[in-house]
């Protein structure tokens, strides 16, 4: 074979095999320095690579949403149920500090009272050891005077009665001092257990709020934007459904025969509707932040009739009238365990104070299950 031959065998091996490793899969190659015809670094892999976009996360459906909400509804009514019990604790404790220090006062003037008593049993003593100890009976019955049988009859008499009364006297403040005393021995460990059960019911609260507001934190601002809309949506349609009863008809049926708002309740709606825009505080009775039953009881406070502190309590007591028969400054009791409440002002709405979170506001009557309404003013 020609040298010329030899020289094109040799550039078709070379070929062939080139050809052969390329079409080899995973063949690993290392990397080539540049000669000098070409000055520049080969290009990596990863900085020729385009980063891969992060991944948008999926929206949370409206039944996981839905699901929020009714958690969230429950852990605010969990709220709510503690803070009737924190307000009415915190009632019972006013009410018997109250009580302590009236009693205080009445067992102070006793035991002055007292005093007093055994002072004049001490001086009659004294006077008697003055007389040689001699009893006034006896004296009276030695004497042999006539002409002072008379007046040493009427004294002995006198002496007699005084003394009488003086031990009934002191024996009536005896027992009305240690009757005080232990009322008021028993009223103290009444009040530290109200003062245990306010703490007990403060710690609910507290949790409760806190485990609300973690809850909606983990959610995104526009989940945030979509669950208050679904709550609007529920008020909505929860009204809707309360007006298609034909509710608001009956009313102004009744209120032809009716009339519409007292004096006191149109003064107990005009104070509440000063309030709009101020802060829930559970426990809160004004100025500047109010609960539920704070509202509303400070707004009839207001207009000169003192009402009780809760909603249960607003329930149990107050007058209660067909909710057909509601006038605006009425009460409407919310939910089986009556524990909201808002001010009916007319047109099938209410003013209350929702929950922490929220301000005073004006809402449908009808946007929450209802238990029942009560007149303050009947």
């Amino acid at each position: 074979m020609g040298r010329g031959q030899r020289g094109l065998l040799a550039a078709a091996v070379t070929v062939v095999c080139a050809v052969t490793v390329l079409a080899v899969p995973g063949t690993a190659f290392a990397s080539v320095p540049a000669g000098p015809a070409d000055p520049s670094p080969a290009p990596s892999a990863s900085a020729s690579a385009t980063p891969a976009p992060t991944p948008t996360p999926a929206p949370v459906p409206d039944a996981e949403l839905e699901k929020v909400r009714a958690r969230l509804d429950g852990l605010y009514h969990d709220a709510a149920v503690a803070t009737d019990a924190y307000n009415a604790a915190e009632e019972k404790t006013r009410k018997q500090s109250v009580q302590l220090a009236r009693l205080e006062k009445r067992t102070d003037t006793a035991r002055k009272k007292l005093a007093e008593l055994k002072d004049q049993a001490g001086a009659a003593a004294r006077a008697q050891y003055r007389d040689s100890g001699m009893p006034p009976m006896a004296r009276f019955l030695l004497s042999d005077n006539p002409e002072h049988f008379a007046d040493g009859a009427g004294t002995l008499l006198n002496g007699a009665r005084a003394t009488k009364k003086l031990i009934a006297e002191t024996d009536r403040v005896e027992r009305e001092l240690k009757r005080d005393t232990d009322d008021a021995a028993a009223r103290w460990k009444k009040l530290e257990r109200d003062r245990k059960d306010k703490a007990a019911a403060q710690k609910t609260i507290q949790a409760r709020i806190k485990d609300a507001e973690k809850l909606e934190s983990r959610l995104e601002k526009k989940e945030k934007e979509r669950l208050a809309e679904l709550e609007r949506q529920a008020a909505r349609k929860a009204q809707t459904a309360w007006l298609d009863t034909g509710v608001l008809k009956k009313e102004a049926d009744a209120a032809k025969s009716a009339a519409t708002a007292t004096s006191a309740g149109a003064k107990a709606v005009a104070f509440a509707t000063a309030q709009l825009g101020k802060p829930y505080v559970w426990g809160a009775e004004g100025p500047d932040s109010f609960d539920c039953s704070g509202l509303t009881s400070q707004a009839w406070a207001d207009a000169g009739t003192p009402i009780p502190r809760t909603s249960q309590e607003q329930w149990k007591q107050l007058p209660h009238v067909d909710v057909t028969e509601m006038r605006p400054g009425d009460l409407v009791i919310y939910f089986a365990d009556a524990t909201h409440v808002g001010m009916y002002v007319g047109d099938g709405k209410i003013i209350h104070a929702p929950r922490p979170g929220r301000t005073v506001t004006v809402a449908g009557a009808g946007t929450m299950p209802i238990l029942g309404v009560v007149r303050p003013d009947a």
